[in-house]
């Protein structure tokens, strides 16, 4: 993950490739493979990691996270795929914020507003308001909400 943070993928690569193959689908390996292709903004490669990570161990939030991110991005992809994927999984995870965040971001850009903002609202109780609000007011998926969000 260090490699990853200092923007050095192909070090990344290399330490990841030392990890034996009985560790290989290790949901924490796993995670970092993710992190790797989606920096190197490989979507495809990155979708069948996360549809691993989600095979392999359902109970993660990040695992249905990270694919509605790569259905988002891959070639033919679009909100919409990522909604389907991601909508299923709120119940399941109430305590994370990061789903019903990114729900509100994919409502806003399929044009639902009110369903956006109940996603988000969501996301504040979930997680810690503040930290959602600045994050909102950052995210361009959420521009048409920011004047209601600057009032919360």
């Amino acid at each position: 993950m260090g490699w990853i943070e200092l923007g050095n993928c192909g070090e990344a690569k290399l330490e990841l490739s030392k990890v034996s193959p009985a560790l290989a689908e290790h949901p924490d390996v796993l995670e970092v493979r993710w992190m790797i292709l989606s920096t190197e903004r490989n979507w495809t490669a990155a979708l069948d990691v996360a549809q691993t990570m989600v095979r392999i161990d359902p109970d993660r939030p990040y695992g249905w996270l990270h694919q509605a991110y790569a259905l988002r991005r891959i070639p033919n992809g679009s909100v919409q795929a990522a909604w389907e994927a991601l909508h299923p999984t709120a119940d399941r995870f109430p305590g994370e914020p990061t789903i019903p965040y990114n729900l509100a971001c994919y409502a806003c850009q399929m044009g639902q507003p009110d369903e956006a903002r109940q996603w988000l609202l969501r996301a504040c109780r979930a997680g810690e308001k503040q930290k959602v609000k600045e994050m909102a007011l950052a995210d361009t998926d959420l521009e048409t909400l920011w004047r209601e969000i600057q009032e919360w």
